[in-house]
């Protein structure tokens, strides 16, 4: 399905990723994500299980993170907190970028990582990686994406939202740019309206990650309600 004939909900990856977030907020979440028709939820590790029974009746997806929000962990540690993900019921997969060793020169260890991670979640999952652009140079960006491009990564994606900036309409264009029509783009970080969730979709961006799904949604509706009472 192309974005133009796309919802906009169908785009946002409804998230939750704080340190305390409550199982409440989480049933919560889970509950938004089924009532506005979301892509799918994006929580920690710990509350895929809860998320995915949750759930299980719906269409929206369970999206968790791993190495987050650093990227630091080691091969093996991402390896198998995405097997446990997977088994727990996640669709889909936000890893963080070894960000270490891109920044010592290090690119066949990422490419080894990575690749890894791709072999391990090909016929389970969705596998989007997280470049935490605000902590790369414009090189090592464009260097990280091509080689996500070349191991037919699903999603290259902007930022965890803990560390640097968040999406950029720039490096949106500048990552789409660089990987193709086939590898998606998700924006993340920073995007609590729908002026900048178009502004998103227009760089190129084909998923949103937010916490301000609700929010965005009630505001097409408020413009909706505007534009039929104006006709």
């Amino acid at each position: 399905m192309s974005s133009k004939t796309r919802e906009p909900a169908n785009f946002i990856d409804h998230t939750l990723l704080g340190p305390t977030a409550t199982a409440k907020e989480i049933e919560v979440l889970c509950q938004e994500a089924k009532d506005y028709r979301f892509h799918a939820v994006c929580v920690n590790p710990c509350y895929v299980n809860l998320a995915a029974e949750a759930l299980k009746e719906s269409d929206v997806k369970v999206c968790s993170v791993v190495g987050f929000p650093l990227g630091a962990n080691t091969k093996s540690q991402k390896l198998s907190e995405a097997e446990e993900c997977l088994f727990n019921g996640a669709k889909e997969i936000d890893v963080v970028i070894a960000l270490g060793a891109i920044k010592s020169g290090n690119w066949r260890y990422v490419e080894e990582e990575l690749s890894a991670l791709r072999l391990l979640i090909k016929e389970h999952s969705i596998l989007k990686v997280i470049m935490e652009t605000g902590l790369l140079k414009e090189s090592e960006l464009v260097r990280a994406c091509i080689i996500a491009k070349d191991l037919e990564l699903d999603f290259v994606k902007t930022s965890t939202g803990f560390s640097g900036e968040g999406a950029t309409v720039e490096k949106v264009a500048l990552m789409k740019k660089t990987v193709g029509p086939r590898v998606g783009v998700k924006a993340s970080g920073g995007i609590r309206n729908w002026p900048q969730m178009q502004a998103m979709l227009k760089a190129g961006a084909t998923r949103i990650g937010t916490s301000g799904g609700v929010a965005i949604m009630e505001e097409l509706k408020v413009e909706s309600i505007k534009r039929q009472a104006s006709s």
